[in-house]
């Protein structure tokens, strides 16, 4: 495990990862357990577990990497793929759904990735799951117990987070973004910080210290790194609840920058003022709890 954690730890900074030159693929596969690997590439990380009845993956990223995915399958075992879980409907997840599910994979997800995949791609889609699921699920495949857990309003509302038992592995999704930072909470996808809170705090309840701990976004990980992930979330929503005292507007909680003790790199694409938004949308809705 960490040899793979140090060989892996380079593809987080540098971007020559994600431009890697054409011929190559844009992928690294690393083994993590006797029957599961971990695909890294340019979405949500991929979990693949084979064995006696073949093999399935947790995501499968962009549409575009497809090919390369399934190339990578192939070098771990023949099988096509019999599921693909999608843990929530991002494009970055379940972009390769319909390459798949054309190649006779089923797509499974819970009831809300259904209805948001519906609503974009349309009924008779092939990006929608075949089996859709309420609170949980499991498959019985490979010797190995996978179970599927639905988490109301955390990343998102249709949030799964797959328990792998004999594997003793969690793919999180994007309830858990590796990268140093905060998470992307998707409000106006159902998505809560508490919530989050809420699936980070159960999931730690399933782990042990010898967990493998599958994140969203960034390297495969332990309990101990996500239980310093949920440390870092609660201060920053108790930051956000003392800026937010006085029925502050969104505009004057961001002017306070209440984030800024937490000392974080953030992204282009999720800077601190929107993350602070969404949190503060997030604080104020009605399924806050």
């Amino acid at each position: 495990m960490k040899l793979t954690t140090l060989l892996s730890a380079g593809l987080l900074f540098g971007s020559s990862f994600s431009i890697a030159d054409e011929h190559k693929s844009p992928l690294t596969v690393t083994p993590v357990a006797k029957q599961l690997h971990v695909i890294y590439g340019q979405g949500g990380n991929i979990a693949v577990s084979h064995g006696k009845d073949g093999l399935y993956i947790i995501d499968d990223q962009f549409a575009r990497l497809s090919n390369d995915i399934k190339k990578a399958l192939g070098n771990i075992q023949t099988n096509r793929a019999e599921f693909v879980v999608s843990t929530h409907h991002h494009g970055d997840h379940t972009g390769g759904n319909e390459n798949f599910a054309s190649d006779g994979s089923h797509v499974i997800a819970h009831h809300n990735v259904h209805k948001r995949l519906e609503e974009k791609h349309g009924k008779n889609s092939k990006f929608l799951p075949v089996l859709s699921f309420g609170h949980d699920m499991t498959l019985h495949f490979n010797n190995e117990k996978a179970n599927l857990k639905h988490y109301p309003h955390a990343h998102t509302d249709g949030d799964s987070v797959v328990f792998f038992t004999k594997a003793n592995a969690i793919h999180l999704g994007d309830i858990y973004f590796n990268l140093g930072g905060l998470p992307f909470v998707d409000v106006d996808s159902g998505g809560s910080l508490s919530g989050v809170i809420d699936a980070v705090t159960d999931v730690l309840t399933h782990a042990d210290d010898k967990s493998i701990i599958i994140p969203g976004h960034g390297q495969v990980t332990d309990k101990q790194s996500l239980k310093k992930y949920l440390v870092l979330l609660k201060r920053a929503r108790s930051l956000m609840i003392e800026a937010m005292s006085d029925n502050k507007t969104m505009a004057e909680v961001v002017a306070i920058a209440p984030l800024s003790p937490l000392s974080l790199k953030y992204s282009n694409w999720l800077s601190q003022e929107r993350t602070t938004e969404l949190f503060y949308r997030s604080l104020k809705a009605k399924h806050h709890h």
